[in-house]
């Protein structure tokens, strides 16, 4: 009884040390805070994270500035007063977030191939007489080969997509490239009772692009990244639970 007892426990100690392994390395955590709201992340420089890293995009090449004496006007300048728009890094400057995608894509495809050969050997050197000694029935000469195939694909596929985002956020200039493009990054975070929103943008932009209300669209920005996601509650719920996202995973039909 007390062996039977053992290696119960034994196996319900290596279930549940799989189950926490599955669950991966924030279990402890989304267990510590069951019942709390989500936190939000502290504010801290994107540029010490360890995943950051300097934007290296081509450049053209480098224009000397050129100086006219006695004038009041700087090249490079956009007006005679100081521009209040965002041109340094640690700048804030809001980019208007506007996707409007519908995309309604629709394939059809159909093959067909036929093939037939025949072959026969009415005379060979008088060898034909001798086949029904090697085969256990009698051969036809005139028709020794008799061969057909067909071949026939069908497919159809259709997309029908429809997305909206619209919004505003504010975002930081990180880095100012050698040709004046400015890189920004954004991260936005509201919580409204026990779910979390998150919002992220982040590209290349050309100080010629931001508005003189310091706005600037999200058409604009190249290389632009935007995410919108979601934390807690809800979000928890919404998505399928770790051992069967690990099934599917693995499960081979």
């Amino acid at each position: 009884m007390t062996r039977t007892l053992t290696n119960t426990l034994a196996k319900a100690t290596l279930v549940l040390g799989l189950g926490a392994l599955l669950t991966g390395c924030n279990a402890y955590s989304r267990i510590a805070s069951i019942g709390s709201e989500p936190p939000l992340s502290g504010i801290e420089n994107p540029m010490a994270s360890k995943d950051y890293r300097p934007v290296a995009l081509p450049m053209p090449r480098p224009e000397p500035a050129v100086q006219q004496a006695n004038s009041l006007w700087r090249p490079g300048s956009r007006a005679f007063f100081k521009d209040q728009r965002a041109n340094q890094i640690g700048d804030i400057l809001t980019v208007v977030v506007e996707i409007s995608d519908k995309a309604k894509l629709s394939n059809t495809t159909s093959t067909s191939r036929s093939a037939s050969e025949a072959a026969s050997a009415g005379s060979l050197l008088g060898l034909e007489s001798q086949l029904s000694k090697v085969l256990p029935e009698a051969v036809d000469p005139g028709s020794l080969a008799d061969l057909d195939s067909s071949h026939t694909v069908s497919g159809s596929g259709a997309v029908d997509r429809t997305e909206t985002i619209e919004m505003e956020i504010a975002a930081i200039v990180m880095q100012i490239l050698p040709n004046g493009n400015m890189v920004i990054s954004g991260r936005q975070e509201v919580r409204v009772n026990f779910e979390s929103r998150d919002l992220y943008v982040t590209g290349v932009v050309r100080p010629e692009d931001i508005s003189s209300d310091n706005t600037i669209k999200s058409s604009k920005i190249a290389e632009a990244r935007v995410a919108y996601g979601g934390r807690g509650h809800l979000t928890d719920v919404q998505q399928a639970r770790y051992g069967q996202q690990l099934f599917d995973i693995i499960f081979p039909f």
